[in-house]
């Protein structure tokens, strides 16, 4: 498939603050992991979230689709407010795609199966127009030639895309990565990385949680840097890279770009 860009027209339909987080706190037990987070979204906008182990950016994200409840503050997505209210959830979970460091993908089922299964079950999409949906999905992420194999037929990075396929089955309005090559082979890591950088290309709004700084130099329009379950500092790549401004920045950057 090739790189899609938008028509003025789209653009301009463009949704502003499309995830907004208000006054954000997580605690685990005693232990505050998320203070006092703030954030906004814009629809099509590119964020990557940085940070020492431990800072609290995989935590996070995963509260954007409530795999992980906050506890005070808000979040909305997509003008939907994450609440208990199960309705809600999956109402917001049916428009934000996933794609975790370990691939979770179902053993038992080949690569296609993966990919359409909730297509199927969520969407209810006739079988047959989930599967050409997905084999579309899978060319995008180059592999409709291993859609036929089991998971572990496969290798890690190949893992990865099958993975980022089956979220794009969804059809979801922003996609989420969290750490998607911490678990790979280098020679693997850009592959996957191609993949991403194309999918920024086309329009989708994506927050990812990672430490390849390239790819945030690529891909990103901003840059959030977190540390302690705090953002700390958030500015346009050039900036971040060139001039960060506090202390906590400079040193994980000093850090990260040394290897």
């Amino acid at each position: 498939m090739t790189q899609q860009f938008e028509s003025a027209e789209t653009q301009a339909e463009k949704k502003p603050g499309i995830i907004r987080v208000e006054g954000m706190h997580k605690w685990y037990g005693d232990f505050h992991v998320l203070k006092d987070l703030n954030l906004a979204v814009d629809q099509g906008e590119r964020i990557v979230i940085c940070g020492p182990s431990g800072s609290g950016k995989s935590t996070f994200i995963r509260c954007i689709n409530r795999l992980e409840e906050h506890q005070q503050g808000k979040i909305i997505v997509d003008d939907v407010e994450l609440t208990d209210d199960v309705r809600h959830i999956d109402s917001v979970r049916r428009e934000v795609g996933m794609v975790f460091q370990h691939f979770n993908l179902f053993p038992h089922l080949t690569v296609l199966e993966n990919c359409c299964l909730s297509p199927i079950w969520v969407r209810k999409l006739p079988r047959r127009e989930a599967e050409a949906a997905a084999m579309e999905y899978l060319e995008r992420v180059k592999i409709p030639d291993q859609a036929t194999k089991y998971p572990g037929q496969l290798s890690g990075g190949q893992q990865q895309r099958v993975a980022i396929a089956r979220a794009l089955c969804m059809k979801p309005k922003i996609m989420l990565f969290d750490e998607p090559t911490s678990a790979l082979d280098p020679e693997m890591i850009k592959e996957v990385l191609d993949v991403m950088i194309e999918l920024a290309g086309s329009g989708m709004t994506m927050i990812c949680v990672t430490h390849e700084m390239g790819f945030a130099k690529t891909v990103a329009d901003r840059v959030i840097f977190m540390d302690a379950g705090e953002i700390v500092e958030e500015a346009p790549p050039t900036e971040f890279f060139s001039n960060p401004k506090e202390p906590r920045t400079q040193k994980f950057l000093q850090q990260i770009l040394q290897h």
